[in-house]
């Protein structure tokens, strides 16, 4: 097993690489320069390129997660900040914020293509496990763009301008600003991490409606992050340097969990079972939550395989320090990446 982790640090500018062994310890093996406040988690193709949003301007890195260097940038729209890649890795989708649109990239050629108009202030996104939607937040107009992708899926490159595009808007809440989606392993179910509202949206893909809203307790949800066998999902929540799991048949809130301060990005390894969770705050000094000292600009990981019950157990808990502001977390296996 060779899993790498990639924290996006935005206030550094730069991607930090974190490896983990098979004894689930973790070490900062490099930070890889990239562009101007970058956000969002780096998304992998199956051959192991990594892409990353640079908000501070309007291109996005192209990085090889085996060299672990920056390979490219490719000009977007204005301040992008979500990146899905869409099966087959010949495109991408950004989501930019500063200019009310989705980017169509062709990764191939390394250009933006077309560009699609959503409401204000898109922000992140997921793809459905079939490639032929994808689902954005539209943080500033509060609800999810539903954009049809199958021309890209199939690579029918003459209907792209036409074709792909938004076909429908979901109401989140009045006011919720949704931030980022995830989707369940089965393509069922969407669920919607809302900052201004204290619950989690749950979005059935059939029919483009919210079925339910998961009550986490607290404002400021940012990302969602689900088992790989669907049953449960975790939250993390800003406002209240938590993590927050919840049971997927039900929506019941089953545990809390202690992390490092802001936390915003999180991701489980499917493998290991190990969480990584983001802690974006920028304050300098330590934070004490449980009984335990939190760095700041450091991810909190939480192995959950040390539970035997989630609700009375407490898991193992360790914390690695990266650059200033991270934002977000993502995992690449290297030993599943495809030659190409």
């Amino acid at each position: 097993m060779s899993i790498r982790v990639f924290s996006t640090d935005t206030d550094a500018g730069c991607v930090s690489v974190i490896e983990q062994t098979p004894d689930k310890k973790h070490q900062l093996v490099c930070q890889i320069p990239v562009g101007n406040a970058p956000r969002g988690s780096v998304r992998f193709t199956t051959d192991g390129r990594g892409y990353v949003s640079n908000c501070g301007g309007n291109t996005i890195s192209e990085i090889n997660g085996v060299t672990n260097r920056e390979a490219a940038r490719i000009t977007v729209g204005i301040a992008p900040r979500g990146i899905g890649i869409v099966p087959g890795d010949t495109f991408a989708l950004v989501s930019n914020s500063g200019s009310d649109c989705v980017s169509v990239v062709d990764l191939t050629a390394r250009s933006e293509i077309a560009q699609i108009a959503v409401g204000r202030d898109p922000r992140h996104m997921a793809l459905a496990p079939d490639g032929r939607f994808a689902y954005v937040a539209v943080w500033g107009s509060h609800y999810v763009s539903k954009i049809d992708t199958s021309p890209l899926l199939e690579n029918r490159r003459s209907d792209i301008k036409t074709d792909v595009r938004e076909v429908a808007r979901i109401p989140v809440g009045k006011d919720a600003h949704p931030y980022s989606v995830a989707i369940d392993p089965a393509g069922e179910r969407a669920y919607v991490a809302n900052t201004q509202a204290a619950y989690i949206s749950v979005i059935d893909l059939s029919t483009d409606k919210v079925i339910q809203q998961v009550d986490v307790g607290s404002k400021g949800a940012r990302a969602i992050a689900i088992q790989p066998d669907g049953a449960r999902a975790y939250a993390s929540v800003e406002d209240t340097s938590e993590v927050v799991a919840f049971e997927t048949a039900n929506g019941d809130v089953v545990r809390r969990f202690d992390v490092g301060p802001g936390p915003r990005g999180i991701a489980i390894d499917p493998q290991s079972g190990v969480l990584f969770s983001s802690s974006f705050s920028r304050s300098k000094a330590k934070t004490m939550l449980s009984g335990r000292l939190f760095s700041p600009n450091a991810l909190t990981i939480l192995d959950l395989t040390s539970m035997r019950d989630i609700k009375s157990d407490d898991p193992q808990v360790d914390e690695i320090r990266v650059g200033t502001g991270p934002c977000s977390v993502s995992i690449l296996d290297l030993g599943g990446i495809v030659k190409k």
